[in-house]
Protein backbone atom coordinates (compact mmCIF):
# COMPACT_ATOMS: atom_id res chain seq x y z
CA UNK A 1 0.00 0.00 0.00
CA UNK A 2 1.24 2.93 -0.78
CA UNK A 3 1.54 6.20 1.10
CA UNK A 4 0.93 10.13 0.26
CA UNK A 5 2.96 12.32 2.12
CA UNK A 6 1.23 15.90 2.75
CA UNK A 7 3.28 18.43 1.17
CA UNK A 8 4.39 21.71 3.54
CA UNK A 9 1.75 24.19 2.89
CA UNK A 10 4.41 27.33 4.08
CA UNK A 11 7.60 25.52 1.38
CA UNK A 12 6.58 27.22 -1.07
CA UNK A 13 5.76 30.66 0.62
CA UNK A 14 8.99 30.33 2.69
CA UNK A 15 10.77 29.76 -0.69
CA UNK A 16 9.36 31.89 -2.40
CA UNK A 17 9.97 34.98 -0.04
CA UNK A 18 13.67 34.17 0.60
CA UNK A 19 13.51 34.06 -2.98
CA UNK A 20 11.93 37.77 -3.34
CA UNK A 21 14.56 38.83 -0.70
CA UNK A 22 17.34 37.69 -1.84
CA UNK A 23 16.52 39.48 -4.99
CA UNK A 24 15.62 42.96 -3.74
CA UNK A 25 18.58 42.94 -1.70
CA UNK A 26 20.98 41.68 -4.76
CA UNK A 27 19.04 44.41 -7.24
CA UNK A 28 19.50 47.71 -4.52
CA UNK A 29 23.12 45.98 -4.14
CA UNK A 30 23.46 46.35 -8.34
CA UNK A 31 22.00 49.73 -8.61
CA UNK A 32 24.34 51.41 -5.70
CA UNK A 33 27.47 49.65 -8.05
CA UNK A 34 26.51 51.25 -11.04
CA UNK A 35 25.63 54.55 -9.31
CA UNK A 36 29.54 54.77 -8.00
CA UNK A 37 30.59 53.58 -11.53
CA UNK A 38 28.93 56.66 -13.39
CA UNK A 39 30.36 59.18 -10.55
CA UNK A 40 33.61 57.61 -11.07
CA UNK A 41 33.16 57.89 -15.09
CA UNK A 42 31.34 60.84 -15.26
CA UNK A 43 34.73 62.36 -13.12
CA UNK A 44 37.21 60.25 -15.42
CA UNK A 45 35.50 62.01 -17.91
CA UNK A 46 35.10 65.75 -17.02
CA UNK A 47 37.79 66.46 -13.99
CA UNK A 48 38.29 69.61 -12.41
CA UNK A 49 40.19 72.50 -13.57
CA UNK A 50 42.37 73.15 -9.88
CA UNK A 51 42.06 76.68 -11.12
CA UNK A 52 38.95 77.41 -11.83
CA UNK A 53 38.00 76.05 -9.09
CA UNK A 54 39.63 77.75 -6.58
CA UNK A 55 38.48 81.02 -8.26
CA UNK A 56 34.99 79.75 -7.29
CA UNK A 57 35.94 79.36 -4.00
CA UNK A 58 37.62 82.45 -2.99
CA UNK A 59 34.55 84.37 -5.16
CA UNK A 60 32.24 82.15 -2.77
CA UNK A 61 34.34 83.75 0.27
CA UNK A 62 33.22 86.74 -0.59
CA UNK A 63 29.82 87.29 0.27
CA UNK A 64 29.55 88.07 3.74
CA UNK A 65 26.85 85.48 4.75
CA UNK A 66 29.88 82.76 4.43
CA UNK A 67 32.39 84.36 6.14
CA UNK A 68 30.36 85.40 8.85
CA UNK A 69 30.01 81.50 9.86
CA UNK A 70 33.43 80.18 7.89
CA UNK A 71 35.41 80.58 10.80
CA UNK A 72 35.56 79.52 14.41
CA UNK A 73 38.31 79.58 17.26
CA UNK A 74 39.15 77.78 20.08
CA UNK A 75 41.76 78.33 22.37
CA UNK A 76 44.96 76.04 23.05
CA UNK A 77 47.64 76.47 25.23
CA UNK A 78 47.02 80.11 25.78
CA UNK A 79 46.47 80.90 22.61
CA UNK A 80 43.52 81.46 19.81
CA UNK A 81 43.53 78.68 16.79
CA UNK A 82 41.25 79.74 13.85
CA UNK A 83 39.80 76.86 11.58
CA UNK A 84 37.59 75.72 8.92
CA UNK A 85 33.78 75.86 10.10
CA UNK A 86 31.79 73.11 8.44
CA UNK A 87 29.80 75.57 6.63
CA UNK A 88 33.20 76.29 4.97
CA UNK A 89 34.18 72.40 4.45
CA UNK A 90 31.11 72.14 2.16
CA UNK A 91 31.74 75.11 0.03
CA UNK A 92 34.95 74.00 0.06
CA UNK A 93 34.06 70.54 -1.71
CA UNK A 94 31.08 71.20 -3.30
CA UNK A 95 33.28 74.41 -5.28
CA UNK A 96 36.38 71.51 -5.45
CA UNK A 97 34.38 69.62 -7.21
CA UNK A 98 33.66 65.80 -8.42
CA UNK A 99 33.72 64.60 -4.68
CA UNK A 100 31.04 62.73 -3.05
CA UNK A 101 30.38 63.62 1.05
CA UNK A 102 27.94 62.98 3.62
CA UNK A 103 27.15 61.59 6.73
CA UNK A 104 25.25 58.23 7.19
CA UNK A 105 23.55 56.38 10.01
CA UNK A 106 25.07 52.65 9.81
CA UNK A 107 22.85 50.97 12.30
CA UNK A 108 20.55 52.06 15.72
CA UNK A 109 20.06 49.91 18.20
CA UNK A 110 20.14 49.49 22.04
CA UNK A 111 20.27 53.29 22.82
CA UNK A 112 22.78 53.95 20.03
CA UNK A 113 23.45 54.82 16.59
CA UNK A 114 26.55 54.04 14.50
CA UNK A 115 27.55 56.49 12.12
CA UNK A 116 29.73 57.06 8.77
CA UNK A 117 31.21 60.22 7.85
CA UNK A 118 32.83 60.38 4.75
CA UNK A 119 34.76 62.15 1.77
CA UNK A 120 35.77 61.08 -1.27
CA UNK A 121 37.75 62.38 -4.16
CA UNK A 122 36.11 60.62 -7.41
CA UNK A 123 39.07 61.66 -9.78
CA UNK A 124 42.26 60.48 -7.23
CA UNK A 125 40.16 57.71 -5.90
CA UNK A 126 41.04 59.23 -2.32
CA UNK A 127 38.35 58.30 0.80
CA UNK A 128 38.70 59.41 3.98
CA UNK A 129 36.13 58.31 6.54
CA UNK A 130 35.58 57.93 10.23
CA UNK A 131 33.26 55.46 11.71
CA UNK A 132 32.05 56.60 15.39
CA UNK A 133 29.07 55.40 17.70
CA UNK A 134 26.41 58.10 19.15
CA UNK A 135 24.90 57.47 22.71
CA UNK A 136 21.08 58.61 22.34
CA UNK A 137 22.17 60.83 25.56
CA UNK A 138 22.33 64.52 26.25
CA UNK A 139 25.17 65.18 29.22
CA UNK A 140 24.75 68.61 31.11
CA UNK A 141 26.00 69.54 34.16
CA UNK A 142 23.06 68.53 35.90
CA UNK A 143 22.89 64.61 34.76
CA UNK A 144 23.05 62.50 31.65
CA UNK A 145 19.60 63.16 29.76
CA UNK A 146 17.84 59.56 27.83
CA UNK A 147 16.70 60.85 24.16
CA UNK A 148 13.48 59.18 23.32
CA UNK A 149 12.25 61.27 20.73
CA UNK A 150 13.20 60.49 17.11
CA UNK A 151 13.67 64.47 16.10
CA UNK A 152 15.97 64.41 19.27
CA UNK A 153 18.14 61.78 18.15
CA UNK A 154 18.71 62.70 14.69
CA UNK A 155 19.43 66.32 15.51
CA UNK A 156 21.87 64.56 17.97
CA UNK A 157 23.69 62.46 15.38
CA UNK A 158 23.39 65.38 12.90
CA UNK A 159 25.68 67.47 15.04
CA UNK A 160 28.16 64.99 15.72
CA UNK A 161 28.04 63.49 12.17
CA UNK A 162 29.06 67.11 10.86
CA UNK A 163 32.20 67.43 13.19
CA UNK A 164 33.61 64.34 11.85
CA UNK A 165 32.42 65.49 8.21
CA UNK A 166 34.40 68.35 8.63
CA UNK A 167 37.48 66.84 9.61
CA UNK A 168 37.02 64.17 6.55
CA UNK A 169 36.74 67.10 4.23
CA UNK A 170 39.36 69.13 5.25
CA UNK A 171 41.71 65.83 4.98
CA UNK A 172 40.84 65.58 1.22
CA UNK A 173 41.25 69.05 0.34
CA UNK A 174 44.65 70.42 -0.49
CA UNK A 175 45.09 72.81 2.40
CA UNK A 176 46.95 75.50 0.92
CA UNK A 177 43.02 76.05 -0.97
CA UNK A 178 41.43 75.91 2.19
CA UNK A 179 44.33 78.65 3.74
CA UNK A 180 43.42 80.93 0.76
CA UNK A 181 39.41 80.42 1.67
CA UNK A 182 40.22 81.40 5.59
CA UNK A 183 42.30 84.67 3.92
CA UNK A 184 39.43 85.45 2.02
CA UNK A 185 36.89 84.87 4.44
CA UNK A 186 39.13 87.30 6.78
CA UNK A 187 39.58 90.13 4.25
CA UNK A 188 35.40 90.24 3.92
CA UNK A 189 34.95 90.32 7.30
CA UNK A 190 37.68 93.22 7.54
CA UNK A 191 35.64 94.87 4.84
CA UNK A 192 32.60 94.46 6.54
CA UNK A 193 32.59 94.51 10.40
CA UNK A 194 29.38 96.48 11.44
CA UNK A 195 29.53 97.32 15.08
CA UNK A 196 26.41 99.26 14.80
CA UNK A 197 23.98 99.15 17.93
CA UNK A 198 21.17 97.10 16.23
CA UNK A 199 24.30 94.66 15.04
CA UNK A 200 25.51 94.26 18.29
CA UNK A 201 22.24 93.25 20.11
CA UNK A 202 21.58 90.48 17.11
CA UNK A 203 25.34 89.50 18.83
CA UNK A 204 24.43 89.53 22.35
CA UNK A 205 21.08 87.57 21.83
CA UNK A 206 23.34 84.77 20.06
CA UNK A 207 25.21 84.66 22.92
CA UNK A 208 22.84 84.74 25.61
CA UNK A 209 21.65 81.38 24.54
CA UNK A 210 24.92 79.95 25.82
CA UNK A 211 24.63 81.86 28.88
CA UNK A 212 27.08 84.38 28.07
CA UNK A 213 25.66 87.88 29.14
CA UNK A 214 26.90 91.15 28.56
CA UNK A 215 29.09 91.65 31.36
CA UNK A 216 30.94 88.48 30.51
CA UNK A 217 32.00 90.07 26.89
CA UNK A 218 32.73 93.32 28.68
CA UNK A 219 35.09 91.73 30.85
CA UNK A 220 36.81 89.90 28.33
CA UNK A 221 37.76 92.78 26.20
CA UNK A 222 37.77 95.45 29.44
CA UNK A 223 35.06 98.11 27.52
CA UNK A 224 32.04 98.99 27.34
CA UNK A 225 30.05 96.98 24.53
CA UNK A 226 29.28 99.96 22.75
CA UNK A 227 32.99 100.80 22.64
CA UNK A 228 33.59 97.38 20.76
CA UNK A 229 35.93 97.51 17.81
CA UNK A 230 35.95 95.58 14.80
CA UNK A 231 38.31 93.38 15.53
CA UNK A 232 36.89 92.33 18.44
CA UNK A 233 33.60 92.01 16.63
CA UNK A 234 34.71 89.94 14.64
CA UNK A 235 36.41 87.83 16.75
CA UNK A 236 32.91 87.07 18.56
CA UNK A 237 31.75 85.60 15.59
CA UNK A 238 34.58 83.23 15.27
CA UNK A 239 34.12 82.67 19.27
CA UNK A 240 30.35 82.05 18.20
CA UNK A 241 30.76 79.81 16.09
CA UNK A 242 32.96 77.35 17.65
CA UNK A 243 30.42 77.16 20.17
CA UNK A 244 27.63 76.44 17.85
CA UNK A 245 29.42 74.03 16.26
CA UNK A 246 30.45 72.64 19.39
CA UNK A 247 34.12 72.85 19.13
CA UNK A 248 34.52 74.79 22.76
CA UNK A 249 32.83 75.80 25.93
CA UNK A 250 31.49 79.04 27.34
CA UNK A 251 34.08 78.57 29.82
CA UNK A 252 36.78 78.61 28.14
CA UNK A 253 36.03 82.03 26.70
CA UNK A 254 34.40 83.79 29.66
CA UNK A 255 34.18 84.03 32.73
CA UNK A 256 30.45 83.77 34.20
CA UNK A 257 28.71 84.41 36.80
CA UNK A 258 26.66 82.27 39.15
CA UNK A 259 23.53 83.74 37.32
CA UNK A 260 24.78 82.78 33.86
CA UNK A 261 26.09 79.39 34.83
CA UNK A 262 22.20 78.93 35.90
CA UNK A 263 20.70 80.02 32.61
CA UNK A 264 23.64 78.00 31.07
CA UNK A 265 22.47 74.82 32.39
CA UNK A 266 18.72 75.33 31.15
CA UNK A 267 19.72 76.26 28.24
CA UNK A 268 21.09 72.30 28.42
CA UNK A 269 17.43 71.25 29.46
CA UNK A 270 15.64 73.05 27.79
CA UNK A 271 14.36 71.53 24.47
CA UNK A 272 14.84 74.58 22.69
CA UNK A 273 17.77 76.06 24.75
CA UNK A 274 16.98 79.68 23.67
CA UNK A 275 16.87 81.62 26.90
CA UNK A 276 16.97 85.98 27.19
CA UNK A 277 17.23 87.93 30.24
CA UNK A 278 13.95 89.52 30.13
CA UNK A 279 12.63 91.81 33.29
CA UNK A 280 9.06 91.27 34.45
CA UNK A 281 8.10 94.09 36.33
CA UNK A 282 4.98 94.30 38.13
CA UNK A 283 2.35 96.28 35.20
CA UNK A 284 1.00 99.48 37.00
CA UNK A 285 -2.76 99.60 39.11
CA UNK A 286 -2.60 95.39 39.29
CA UNK A 287 -2.78 94.49 42.46
CA UNK A 288 -0.49 90.67 43.02
CA UNK A 289 0.24 88.88 45.97
CA UNK A 290 3.11 89.85 48.10
CA UNK A 291 6.13 87.54 47.06
CA UNK A 292 7.91 85.25 48.69
CA UNK A 293 11.47 85.87 50.54
CA UNK A 294 13.31 83.85 47.88
CA UNK A 295 11.60 86.17 45.05
CA UNK A 296 12.40 89.46 44.06
CA UNK A 297 10.09 90.59 41.18
CA UNK A 298 12.25 93.61 40.33
CA UNK A 299 15.85 91.43 39.71
CA UNK A 300 13.90 88.06 38.39
CA UNK A 301 14.81 87.02 35.16
CA UNK A 302 12.62 84.00 33.13
CA UNK A 303 15.71 82.15 33.38
CA UNK A 304 15.47 82.70 37.51
CA UNK A 305 11.58 81.95 37.06
CA UNK A 306 11.93 78.43 35.85
CA UNK A 307 14.31 77.56 38.01
CA UNK A 308 12.40 78.55 40.99
CA UNK A 309 9.50 76.43 39.41
CA UNK A 310 11.98 73.09 38.85
CA UNK A 311 13.27 73.59 42.51
CA UNK A 312 9.80 73.75 43.58
CA UNK A 313 10.27 77.71 45.66
CA UNK A 314 7.95 78.82 43.22
CA UNK A 315 4.39 77.42 42.34
CA UNK A 316 3.21 78.14 38.69
CA UNK A 317 0.07 79.76 40.24
CA UNK A 318 2.01 81.86 41.78
CA UNK A 319 4.15 83.02 39.18
CA UNK A 320 1.16 83.52 36.85
CA UNK A 321 -0.24 85.65 39.37
CA UNK A 322 2.96 87.62 39.76
CA UNK A 323 4.42 88.00 36.19
CA UNK A 324 3.60 88.71 32.50
CA UNK A 325 4.87 86.08 30.01
CA UNK A 326 4.68 86.00 26.61
CA UNK A 327 2.97 83.09 24.58
CA UNK A 328 6.20 81.38 23.53
CA UNK A 329 7.36 81.59 27.54
CA UNK A 330 3.76 80.57 29.10
CA UNK A 331 4.18 77.55 26.40
CA UNK A 332 7.64 76.78 28.18
CA UNK A 333 6.18 76.80 31.62
CA UNK A 334 2.92 74.89 30.51
CA UNK A 335 5.56 72.23 29.08
CA UNK A 336 7.15 72.21 32.66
Amino acid sequence: MMTTQVQNPFAVTTAATEHTTGGMVESKSQREISEVQAMVVMAKQFPRNPIQAVDKILNACTRQTLAETAVYSYPRGGQMVEGASIRLAEVLAQNWGNMDFGVREISQANGESVVEAYAWDLETNVRKAQVFTVPHKRFTKRGTQLLTDPRDIYELVANQGSRRLRSCILQIIPSDVTEAALNQCSVTLNASADTSPENIKKMLGKFAQFGVNTEAIQTRYQIRIEAIRPAQFIELRKIYNSLKDGISKPDDWFVLSQKANNESDLNDIIAQGETQENDFRQPENVETPEPSDKIQPDEMTFADIVNQIRTGDLSMESANAQYIFSAEQQAELDAL
